[in-house]
Formats: structure tokens, C-alpha cells, sequence
């Protein structure tokens, strides 16, 4: 039986529907923005913040992760300009991200991936309800 990480990509669904869709962007975005917690704290962080700590190249990875999430909002129909929003974000984002070892502070708090899954959401829940899923409590 898989754990962590790789469980959860083998369990996620390839279909182009929006229900799969939306399931692949939920799964992105808990990578990147709350992976784990810090430890003695409840404060959750991803891969976004870690990457962010490996100058130049580690925020542009992670850049192009979240770009990933506007181009899976592109597929679902989503507007120009909500995609732009969404580019916006991953851009301020990586420019924030581009100071060496300070840029991953402002990350703690500015989580530009959540604030994309939120206008997915929104376009999902107005135009494909059927999409929607109910969360399951954490296990413990």
C-alpha cells in the first residue's frame, strides 16, 4: 500500500471532466500551500514555501506548478480575465519568491495557489455543480 505523496498521485483521475478536474487542482494545491505543518506550530506550508528557499530556480518551479492550475482553468472554459487574475497571482507570486531566502516569508501568507483554487471553485460551482464533492474530516 502507497503512502503520502505518491499514493495520492496514483489515486488521482486523468478524465477532462470538470469533477476530475477540479480533483487534480484540489490535489495541486494542497502540494504546494499545505503539504505539512511546521512542527510545534498549526501553521500548514507546501512545496511552494520549501522551493522558495532555493534561489531562483525553486521559485520558478514552483511558478510553473501553479501556472498549471490556470492552464487546468483554461481547459474548464474559464474567462480571460479570471485567468489572468490567476496569472497575476502566480507571477506576484514568483516575484516575491525571486528575494533570495527572505522571498519564502511573504509566501507564509500571500498563498497565491489558494487564492487560484478559490476562483476555480467559484467557476466550478456555478457552472458545473455536478463537480462539487463533499470533504472527508482529516483521519486520526
Amino acid at each position: 500500500m502507497a503512502t503520502g505523496w505518491g499514493a495520492a498521485a496514483k489515486d488521482l483521475p486523468l478524465g477532462k471532466d470538470p469533477a476530475h478536474i477540479r480533483r487534480r487542482i484540489e490535489a495541486m494545491e494542497h502540494l504546494l500551500e499545505r503539504s505539512f505543518t511546521i512542527p510545534g506550530t498549526r501553521f500548514p506550508v507546501g512545496l511552494d514555501v520549501v522551493l522558495d528557499l532555493i534561489p531562483g530556480i525553486g521559485t520558478t518551479v514552483a511558478a510553473a506548478m501553479g501556472a498549471y492550475m490556470a492552464w487546468e482553468a483554461r481547459n474548464l472554459g474559464m474567462s480571460k480575465t479570471q485567468i489572468a487574475r490567476m496569472a497575476g497571482n502566480v507571477g506576484f507570486d514568483w516575484a516575491l519568491g525571486m528575494i533570495p531566502w527572505v522571498g519564502a516569508i511573504p509566501d507564509l501568507f500571500f498563498r497565491s495557489n489558494s487564492r487560484n483554487l478559490k476562483i476555480i471553485r467559484k467557476h466550478l460551482d456555478k457552472h458545473h455543480p455536478a463537480s462539487v464533492t463533499i470533504e472527508q474530516p482529516p483521519k486520526g
